[in-house]
């Protein structure tokens, strides 16, 4: 405030670092590698003694050591030494993903406990509970969720999620590889999520700034397309379509049964799909057409499946 004039000053309202609380994130690193250490070598664990007992009880004695080659193709028990390796190894990978799923759902569990996931804004500049487990939640869903995505069985992400509790997927579904999207998001059926595509619940506004936390929502038969990011917060109803490089921001609302585009997404006419998708009106309606024979085909079969039903009964 002015001495002479008794006005306000402009200058008297900026603010100085000593008057804000800065403290510096104190990342709980112990955690971040015992539950790392754990989920790895914990999940090896009873495969490699399952792998380790097949490889020196049957195929060490039935097929290594023997010395005749020709043996190896006649007698049973080397064959089917043989042919069974795969499986073996397959089915430890298998048992190897369960446990990965297994000790993360025990991990995440007692997050839970200790503080639940709620959506909201977390500030960053002081140390608080829910700021320690977000980050070590975020960590904690990294490995699990690459080693089933980017591994032979990719489609045995949604069953990890479901079991875990990171995320809720509706049957039918397909995730494709993302950078994000472990946790926090709802997903109806048949919802395809394409390459690319960035599930976003969590925002951070500047490098040290604060987190913001909502849950994403997607109804039924909900496509992304590809290269499509959805920011924190968004709700899309069912039958929505977004098109490719397509982007939410927060808390975006789209009522469904519609085309999306652009960047923030809006609706798209049939005239702008056909130039985008580079076809005709008379490709729009032989597909409309064939959607409709389907759809009677479809009743046609149900019906005559009820009455073969109804028929045996009688």
């Amino acid at each position: 405030m002015s001495e002479k004039s008794g006005e306000l000053n402009p200058i008297d309202f900026v603010a100085s670092k000593d008057d804000f609380i800065i403290e510096d994130i104190k990342f709980q690193y112990q955690w971040y590698l015992f539950a790392f250490f754990l989920i790895y070598f914990g999940s090896f664990l009873l495969p490699a003694i399952i792998f380790m007992l097949y490889v020196l009880i049957f195929f060490v004695p039935y097929f290594l050591d023997k010395n005749n080659f020709f043996l190896l193709f006649i007698e049973l028990n080397s064959s089917l030494t043989l042919i069974f390796m795969p499986i073996v190894i397959i089915g430890c990978y298998l048992v190897h993903l369960f446990f990965i799923a297994f000790i993360t759902r025990f991990f995440w569990r007692y997050t839970e406990r200790k503080s639940p996931s709620k959506p909201g804004i977390i500030p960053r500049n002081f140390p608080s509970k829910t700021l320690d487990f977000y980050h070590i939640r975020s960590f904690l869903i990294k490995y699990p969720k690459n080693a089933f995505v980017k591994g032979p069985f990719p489609w045995l992400i949604n069953w990890f999620f479901n079991y875990v509790g990171t995320n809720i997927i509706g049957k039918g579904s397909t995730i494709e590889e993302q950078v994000v999207g472990g946790k926090f998001c709802e997903i109806g059926k048949n919802c395809y999520i394409g390459v690319n595509s960035a599930l976003s619940t969590h925002f951070v506004e500047g490098i040290f700034g604060n987190v913001v936390y909502f849950k994403i929502k997607l109804g039924d038969n909900v496509t992304l397309a590809t290269f499509n990011n959805i920011a924190p917060g968004c709700e899309i109803s069912d039958n929505s379509y977004i098109l490719p490089m397509g982007a939410c921001t927060k808390f975006n609302m789209l009522k469904g049964n519609n085309y999306y585009y652009g960047m923030p997404v809006r609706k798209i006419f049939k005239r702008k799909i056909m130039d985008y998708l580079k076809v005709s009106k008379e490709d729009l309606d032989k597909a409309e057409e064939l959607r409709v024979k389907q759809e009677q085909l479809k009743k046609m079969g149900k019906n005559f499946t009820q009455k073969s039903i109804g028929d045996s009964k009688n």
